[in-house]
């Protein structure tokens, strides 16, 4: 007979505030994901993205919260539950440092739902990690990732060559007692 000997559970906590909800992803937000992933909006992360690598890079966004005690979240409508984005704090191995990443699906562009979801998750780190800095990279040409950080704040610290997706801008985020 087969019997488990414990169990592992992923712990993604959920927040509501403002007009969002931070939450777990979930298969029924794969649709609104997977059409990011496939389009030209998505290049700013390394894509498009063919519908299998959207499931494996939706996939990743639940394990980092395994592997790094922490990760990004899918950012809802708070009153429909709507997928409008993933935001929150992210360190894959060939990063160069904890950075906020956001993006946000078509139906939210333009609506200051990055910006509220960036600083929410950079309270979270501060607050609730204990981090003390952290940055947000955008790939050369993404002007509206540039323009969010300076909005935060942040300022431009240099570039970073990250091995597949090329250059990235690095923007250093105000510390906790700024912020």
């Amino acid at each position: 007979m087969i019997a488990p000997v414990g169990h592992t559970r992923i712990d993604i906590p959920t927040f509501e505030e403002g007009r969002l909800r931070y939450r777990a992803p979930m298969m029924s937000d794969f649709e609104e994901y997977a059409a990011f992933c496939a389009s030209d909006r998505s290049a700013g992360v390394g894509g498009p993205h063919s519908r299998g690598a959207s499931f494996d890079r939706m996939g990743e966004i639940v394990g980092h919260w395994q592997l790094r005690g922490y990760g990004r979240w899918m950012i809802a409508d708070r009153e429909t539950d709507a997928p409008l984005g993933v935001v929150g704090i992210m360190y894959p191995d060939d990063w160069p440092e904890p950075e906020i990443g956001w993006s946000v699906f078509e139906a939210a562009e333009g609506t200051g739902i990055a910006y509220e979801a960036a600083l929410f998750s950079r309270r979270y780190a501060y607050e609730v990690l204990g981090f003390s800095t952290l940055i947000s990279c955008a790939v050369v040409g993404n002007d509206r990732s540039e323009a969010l950080a300076a909005r935060m704040g942040a300022t431009y610290e240099g570039d970073y060559a990250h091995p597949t997706i090329g250059t990235l801008r690095v923007w250093r985020h105000l510390g906790p007692e700024a912020a």
